[in-house]
């Protein structure tokens, strides 16, 4: 073997060898894809997405379409090409690992997260949708946490709205405080607290907080809760997390709710948080959203209109951004009507 053919034979050897390790070695990468779509309207599943009761409703037409993004597990490891193609393929995002799976978080903790935040998307959907349909809802101090070593363990319990502190109604969380600050600490403080539709009266003793030896504590975590007549059930798929899934959540409740059609046989998909007041907010992985409505036969897409400049050219689906749930439902009772126009991305 000649010394020519020698250093060609090692040359393509270490060559190959390199593309393995290329090949072989994670990057710290993941993607996200379009992933699936569910209608929130469908009424042929075991148990219907939303079901609402207690309250006139009314038959739906159409297919409301709540739309997911399909990121990589936890658990795999990409590699250089797979990374480089998801880059150049269409409706796909590289994003670096650590923005989804922070060091120091274990998968069963961001999965609680998602959890959370899509139940609190549930909360402030069904509100917003009540609100719209001119439904009362009334609003509460509500126990978001008890402290586990605090004066209200085992009296109070998260999900507790406080009417009144004493004889002193209490509206907000700040009248709750201002409440409970009025008195000293040692005093025993009584509780209004509606639980399950049930008034209750429940005694406190405040403690000291840990910042401020004079001041007192009901040792409780305070947000806003929401008391109102009908009921609201969620079927999703339990394994479904995230906050924006909010918009279309509200708008099935509030299909429900409308004695007109809202959606009349048209396929209309969309994405964006919501709270209790209808403000619609951005999301991530818009992109991917919007191929999963079109891949699933949506021929509206609703979006928050902060998400426009990342919306890209859709040739075969029209967009529609929203800053709230009343718009999104005026664009779409605008849009039966084909000579109208509403503005677009």
């Amino acid at each position: 073997m000649t010394k020519q053919i020698w250093t060609l034979a090692v040359s393509a050897v270490l060559f190959m060898l390199c593309a393995a390790l290329i090949i072989m070695l994670p990057v710290p990468y993941v993607t996200w894809l379009p992933g699936g779509t569910y209608d929130l309207l469908a009424t042929d599943t075991p148990d219907d997405p939303i079901q609402v009761g207690g309250v006139d409703t009314y038959p739906t037409s159409g297919q409301l379409r709540m739309t997911t993004v399909s990121v990589t597990s936890s658990g795999r490891q990409l590699s250089l090409p797979e990374v480089v193609a998801a880059y150049w393929l269409p409706s796909r995002e590289v994003l670096p690992r650590q923005s989804i799976y922070p060091a120091g978080v274990s998968t069963e903790q961001i999965s609680a997260q998602d959890l959370q935040r899509m139940s609190s998307s549930k909360s402030d959907a069904a509100v917003a949708a009540l609100r719209a349909a001119n439904i009362p809802v009334e609003e509460y101090p509500m126990v978001t946490a008890v402290a586990p070593s605090g004066p209200s363990l085992e009296v109070l319990i998260v999900g507790d709205l406080i009417a009144m502190i004493d004889d002193t109604p209490t509206p907000s969380v700040q009248s709750v405080v201002e409440a409970v600050s009025d008195h000293h600490v040692g005093d025993a403080v009584v509780v209004t607290v509606l639980r399950s539709g049930i008034t209750l009266k429940k005694t406190v003793t405040t403690r000291a907080s840990a910042k401020q030896a004079d001041e007192p504590i009901l040792g409780v975590t305070l947000g806003l809760g929401h008391l109102y007549g009908p009921s609201i059930r969620f079927g999703i798929n339990a394994d479904i997390g995230g906050s924006s899934a909010g918009l279309t959540m509200a708008l099935a409740i509030y299909a429900k709710l409308s004695p007109t059609d809202l959606l009349s046989d048209r396929v209309v998909a969309g994405t964006g948080t919501i709270d209790s007041d209808g403000n619609v907010g951005a999301i991530g992985g818009v992109q991917e959203k919007i191929a999963a409505a079109e891949r699933d036969q949506a021929t509206i897409f609703l979006l928050p209109e902060a998400n426009c400049v990342d919306a890209g050219k859709q040739a075969g689906i029209r967009l529609v951004p929203v800053s709230s749930l009343r718009e999104a439902i005026t664009a779409l009772e605008t849009l039966k009507d084909p000579t109208k126009e509403v503005k677009g991305c």
